[in-house]
């Protein structure tokens, strides 16, 4: 892995920042995709998947 932990984190805190202060402008948004790819090269990556999973069959699953 190329990028660091802390890269990932301080990242992270970009995106935050981004979020709360501006909007998400079109340069937030490469800085958020690139969150995106280094996060999933981390070992946090497979439990991230399988919330995603959890919460979409979680929403699936929901009748009206």
């Amino acid at each position: 892995m190329i990028l660091s932990i802390s890269g990932v984190v301080l990242l992270g805190i970009v995106v935050f920042i981004f979020f709360r202060k501006d909007g998400l402008k079109a340069s937030h948004a490469v800085v958020t995709m690139l969150f995106g790819f280094y996060l999933a090269s981390t070992a946090i990556a497979p439990s991230i998947k399988a919330g995603g999973e959890s919460l979409a069959s979680l929403l699936g699953g929901i009748k009206f």
